[in-house]
């Protein structure tokens, strides 16, 4: 491809909220160097935008490509929906730190979210050897890495449910600056996975203060999203008040009907956090329903001591009635997905072995059907025989509370999407879901502030400099589209399929999707926290 690119008379939604205008863009060596009126130029390549939107590259602060982006680095269900930039290390759980007598453990642990591969080296020990790992593959888009709690957590203390010493604490404060060092954004933690779960607020408190020297950002899935999402939040707001840290929550939203008048005193905790100047912010997927690994079903004693020890309990059924006992009565404050969601409406996405992939699309009503048992004996069965390595859709809430959260100014959005098997649709439509739903159809904001949403505003969020707006000067990450035709496809039971009216896709100056198609290049790059800025 020609060093030079010239989009002639796109409709340009800059980034920032600003009202639409028709210019052209001039790309050259990586970068944007003119918009406005820009003459033929002989050795550019040009791309005819007429009738189409030119925005800056989408920007997906919720990522779950750890592991696909080091096997398939193209990733191309994000490219084809306009993503150049994603953020890894969700959750808490992610690939780095990694010490070499814990591989084999935390494998297991991770499989369910990432997925697992013999096709890698897993001794790159760190964040240093995992971000090299990204860029020795030639990446297809760009990629952050935050610290993940979990991972910070085991070096530390290991896998058991216990807190740390104050020795221990500490080595979980240099873990997480020497992290920080090697380029991580900022921190993540999933309360409600092992071993993050077994943690108090102190502990994350002394993490985050470390964090929030590098102006870096604390991404949360916090312990509830369900039954106790009030006292949860105002955990977060402590964790950012007491340590000064950014604070963004992963993928907002309040599960289970029973839970839906708490809606508006979540809206005024985020209010309240705000007035006491704690920065906070979230990321949301346009979905009524989410997807994680189907582990989470299971009492929280029963990840005691990580997945080794979860497949022994699985295999006792003296605990498996325990298990049916306290899912069926709850626990306190504890996210029980059955109970939200129900058994009728949570879905295997994916398994590890061939032996259980009739398992993927059903219920696990279904489920039980097909094996001629008990819905929680064929599940437990199902974890048991993959290891833990299941996903899951649940289905947790309203369109109305999607358009509420949606229109929030702390939103930007979000996949979060689990790459394996057959995945939540989320996975390949997310960003042209919004547009065209909820833009295009719904009116539920303009295309303006949309784009803002995808764009700038996760940019400002993480820091990420000269990316998420078209300005002179700025990278070349580009996404154009047909505001008429842009929509999301992928359904549930049939995910794994490309969005609509995303027709080209330029990273760093280079064309990755053409009319549509990808193109096979992979001129993605690792941005690291230098500093305060992302680069």
């Amino acid at each position: 491809m020609s060093a030079k690119t010239l989009i002639k008379n796109g409709m340009i939604i800059d980034g920032t909220g600003n009202q639409r205008f028709t210019a052209d863009i001039l790309v050259e060596d990586k970068k944007i160097v003119k918009i406005g009126t820009v003459a033929d130029e002989g050795d550019a390549e040009v791309i005819d935008a007429t009738g189409l939107v030119v925005a800056p590259g989408f920007i997906d602060t919720h990522s779950h490509s750890d592991l696909r982006i080091l096997i398939e680095p193209e990733v191309a269900p994000k490219v084809r929906q306009g993503i150049t930039t994603e953020v890894l290390g969700q959750d808490g759980i992610s690939m780095a730190p990694l010490p070499v007598e814990y591989i084999s453990p935390w494998r297991k642990n991770l499989a369910g979210l990432d997925g697992d591969s013999d096709e890698i080296n897993w001794e790159f020990k760190n964040t240093e050897g995992y971000l090299k790992m990204i860029e020795e593959v030639k990446p297809g888009l760009n990629e952050c890495y935050l610290v993940p709690h979990g991972n910070i957590r085991m070096e530390a203390i290991g896998l058991e449910n216990r807190l740390p010493n104050d020795e221990e604490l500490q080595k979980m404060r240099d873990i997480t600056r020497r992290e920080m060092e090697a380029g991580a954004v900022g921190l993540s933690t999933g309360l409600i996975y092992m071993p993050c779960a077994y943690s108090e607020s102190k502990e994350i408190i002394e993490m985050c203060k470390v964090v929030a020297e590098y102006d870096g950002i604390f991404v949360i899935h916090q312990r509830s999203e369900a039954d106790t999402i009030l006292d949860s939040m105002e955990e977060v707001i402590k964790i950012g008040r007491e340590s000064g840290v950014k604070i963004h929550y992963s993928h907002f939203k309040v599960c289970g009907k029973k839970n839906w008048d708490k809606i508006d005193k979540v809206i005024e905790l985020l209010e309240k956090a705000k007035k006491e100047g704690i920065r906070v912010s979230f990321d949301q997927y346009p979905y009524v329903a989410g997807s994680t690994m189907l582990g989470v079903i299971l009492p929280p004693w029963v990840h005691d001591g990580g997945t080794d020890k979860v497949i022994e309990r699985l295999a006792d059924h003296e605990l498996r009635k325990k298990m049916v006992y306290d899912i069926e009565h709850g626990i306190p404050g504890w996210d029980n997905f059955v109970e939200f969601a129900g058994l009728d409406q949570i879905f295997v996405t994916s398994v590890k072995t061939k032996k259980n992939e009739d398992a993927i699309g059903l219920s696990l009503i279904q489920l039980g059907e097909l094996r001629g048992k008990d819905p929680y004996e064929a599940t437990f069965d199902l974890l048991l025989e993959e290891e833990n390595a299941v996903g899951m859709v649940d289905f947790y809430g309203t369109e109305e509370h999607v358009q509420l959260f949606m229109k929030r100014p702390e939103m930007n959005a979000c996949t979060d999407g689990l790459l394996g098997g057959k995945p939540h649709p989320r996975v390949f439509g997310a960003f042209p879901r919004i547009l065209g739903k909820y833009v295009r159809e719904d009116n539920t904001f303009s295309l303006e502030e949309a784009i803002y949403k995808m764009t700038k505003k996760p940019a400002t969020t993480f820091n990420i400099v000269n990316r998420g707006e078209l300005r002179e000067g700025y990278f070349a990450d580009i996404t154009i589209f047909n505001p008429e035709t842009v929509i999301d496809k992928g359904t549930f039971t049939e995910p794994a399929q490309y969005p609509e009216g995303i027709e080209y896709v330029m990273i760093n100056g280079s064309l990755t999707v053409s009319g549509g198609k990808h193109t096979g290049n992979r001129s993605g790059v690792v941005l690291r926290k230098k500093g305060t800025d992302v680069i």
